[in-house]
């Protein structure tokens, strides 16, 4: 299982945990003080209905009886008072309702946070850099690159497309395999933009007709192949696949560049150097 897919079911847990935590603490909180508040009334003895003298009806009754000469009842008392009721069933306390606002806001900053951390760390799956990138149709790449005598930029695919010589297929067959090869015999080679010395950003040199690398002086041939500089390795590639006559660049993962030696094409400098 991925590191990434671990550190999401680590981060569900946790908030679940917390979620649990909190809401058991403030159900505890409530509860006692549902006690704490029935012990006081019942300390002040106010438990007791306290109901004397007749009802409002009795007393309608009797005066309707004394205007039409009947006989008149006594007095009646004082009103009845009523016994205090249940917290839980008149409304929650003050405390109460601080203390369960308190708890949904904890819920809500822990959700968004735990959704944030999955949403940053799931797989771009859809679209864009870490998928197959479409790149194009694979006469107009090569087109373009034999007019301008330059590689074809992928902003996407954060790659150059370089095209490969059909001659030199013979020498790559012994060097490099799967899509990397695939994409070879298609005519096309995708390099990753990144220097392998120190992740600097590689230009192309056009004068020259090499990637130099402008931090730390790194070249490269045509096809990503080691030629000079601290670089320990060819540029990193991916793997390109055709279907249809239209080239897509697989960005899931980053294969290796060649070792140092490698130059299956015998490509030299054209050109002065840029950097």
């Amino acid at each position: 299982m991925a590191n990434s897919t671990l550190l999401v079911i680590a981060v569900v847990v946790l908030v679940a945990l917390a979620a649990a935590f909190v809401f058991t603490t403030s159900a505890r909180r409530d509860r006692s003080a549902a006690l704490r508040t029935r012990a006081e009334a019942d300390s002040h003895g106010t438990d007791v209905m306290v109901s004397t003298g007749p009802t409002g009806r009795e007393v309608e009754r009797a005066e309707v009886a004394e205007r039409h000469g009947g006989v008149a009842i006594a007095a009646s008392g004082p009103p009845a008072v009523r016994a205090p009721m249940d917290p839980e069933t008149l409304a929650v306390t003050r405390r109460q309702f601080l203390n369960r606002g308190i708890v949904n806001f904890m819920t809500l900053g822990l959700a968004g946070f735990g959704a944030a951390c999955i949403g940053f760390l799931w797989p771009t799956l859809s679209g864009g850099f870490g998928s197959k990138i479409r790149a194009g149709k694979v006469d107009e790449i090569l087109g373009e690159i034999n007019s301008k005598r330059e590689p074809f930029y992928l902003a996407s695919a954060r790659s150059w497309i370089s095209s490969y010589p059909v001659e030199a297929l013979g020498k790559a067959q012994a060097v490099y395999s799967g899509g990397v090869l695939t994409g070879m015999e298609e005519g096309l080679v995708a390099l990753y933009q990144k220097c392998v010395h120190l992740g600097c950003r590689v230009p192309w040199c056009k004068s020259a007709q090499w990637f130099e690398c402008p931090c730390h002086g790194s070249r490269y041939n045509r096809v990503g192949e080691y030629k000079a500089g601290p670089a320990p390795r060819g540029l990193d590639r991916f793997a390109i696949e055709v279907t249809g006559g239209v080239a897509f660049v697989d960005t899931k993962a980053v294969i290796q560049g060649p070792v140092l030696g490698t130059n299956t094409t015998g490509q030299e400098a054209e050109g002065p150097h840029c950097a």
